[in-house]
Parts: structure tokens; C-alpha cells; sequence
């Protein structure tokens, strides 16, 4: 399981980046990934303010930097290479010494044609985790309706896999809450937080949740796999 963050180590790392430490720092400090840093900082500070204070950030000024420095190398490398053509254009070729030095290739070797097919079978998926190898926390939360209707998303919903392909990322997902104050502050006014005491029943319900076309579950930073 993904390092779980306690609410005192959130509350350090809103105010460690408000004072101007920067996500690498902070993610070395609490020995998490940049995503699990970014990601709490957006559910805390929303997207808004914390895109406001990352542009302020050293975070964004350092990597800036260095993607004004690739560009200025870039430029450079063009400028030194149409440089070098410029040059080479005046120079004479010596063709006696070139027909000099050539000598025909008297002998070659044929590659032959791959004839087997290749396995075109669908890539394993390492980014999601099948459900059997999750073990979740004693309680988590999840959003419904005030109907007790799940609240069902898209994968595309999720920024933080966006980099999924197409296919993926129109999955139905469901979402669980190892926090009861973030759970509370993604509900909306026609929605309320439900607790689940025994996350068993995710195992005993997989067959119930896929007929529904379910097939994800996002909790905290795992992508799990009914």
C-alpha cells in the first residue's frame, strides 16, 4: 500500500508550502511521491490557490529555468549546426582522393522476412491493482446520493491519471475516502458521506459493481481493478 499521510503531516505540508518550500523538498521530507504531495495541497488549498502559490514557488521558478536553459541549449545547437553547413558549402572536394579511397562492396548479406506472428494480445496494466492484493484500511468513506445511490465517475475525472489511455480513462470508477474531512468537502449539497466499517464487502460486491459496468475503484493513490 501507498505511504498514508496523517492529518498533523497534511497540515505540515500546506504550511511547509505556503512558506515556500518547494514539492520535491517536501515530498523528501515526508518520504511520499510529488504526486501524493500535489495531490493533498490541491484537496487542502483547492486548485485555484494552489496554482497561485505554485506559480509563485520555487518549484515553478527552478523548473523555468531549466526549461529556458533547454531551449537557449537548443537554439544554440541549431545556430553552431547551420553554422557548420554554411561552412562545408564552400569547401572543394578532392575527387581524385575520394575515388581513391572507395571500394565496392563485393559481398552482402540478406535479412530474412520475420514470418511468425506476433502476440498482439492487449498489454498487462500496471497501473491498476486487482482488488484481491488491496488491503484497505479498517474504515474508509465513499460519496452518495440521498438516495443511497453510488456516486459513480469516470477515470478522465481523476487528473492525476490522465496519462491512461483512452479506453481507460472511460471507465466507470468509484471513489473511497480514507479521510472524513476531504470525503465531506467533495460532497455537494444533494450528496452526503457514507461509512463503510467493513471494506469486505468491495470483495463480496465486485460481481454486483461490474454488472453495473463498474470496473475501477480510486482510493487515495491506488487505481484498484475489480
Amino acid at each position: 500500500m501507498t505511504k498514508r499521510l496523517t492529518d498533523k503531516q497534511k497540515k505540515e505540508i500546506v504550511k511547509g508550502f505556503k512558506n515556500g518550500i518547494n514539492i520535491d523538498a517536501l515530498a523528501q521530507q515526508y518520504s511520499c511521491t510529488n504526486t501524493t504531495i500535489i495531490r493533498n495541497l490541491k484537496k487542502n488549498l483547492g486548485d485555484l490557490k494552489y496554482k497561485e502559490l505554485f506559480k509563485n514557488s520555487k518549484s515553478y521558478k527552478e523548473k523555468s529555468k531549466t526549461i529556458n536553459e533547454e531551449n537557449d541549449l537548443r537554439e544554440s545547437n541549431s545556430t553552431d549546426k547551420d553554422s557548420k553547413n554554411k561552412s562545408d558549402n564552400f569547401k572543394f572536394l578532392n575527387v581524385d582522393s575520394f575515388a581513391s579511397s572507395f571500394a565496392p562492396i563485393d559481398s552482402f548479406f540478406e535479412i530474412p522476412p520475420i514470418d511468425h506472428e506476433i502476440n498482439s494480445a492487449s498489454r498487462k496494466e500496471l497501473s491498476s491493482v486487482p482488488l484481491l492484493e488491496v488491503e484497505f484500511p479498517k474504515v474508509v468513506y465513499m460519496i452518495v446520493d440521498k438516495k443511497i445511490e453510488l456516486e459513480i465517475k469516470l477515470l478522465k475525472d481523476f487528473p492525476e491519471w490522465e496519462f491512461l489511455p483512452h479506453e481507460d480513462l472511460n471507465r466507470k470508477t468509484l471513489e473511497l475516502f480514507i479521510d472524513l474531512n476531504i470525503a465531506k468537502r467533495s460532497c455537494n449539497k444533494e450528496q452526503k458521506v457514507l461509512k463503510v466499517p467493513n471494506t469486505d464487502v468491495f470483495r463480496i460486491a465486485a460481481p454486483f459493481l461490474i454488472a453495473k459496468g463498474i470496473s475501477r475503484i480510486v482510493c487515495a493513490e491506488n487505481l484498484i481493478a475489480l
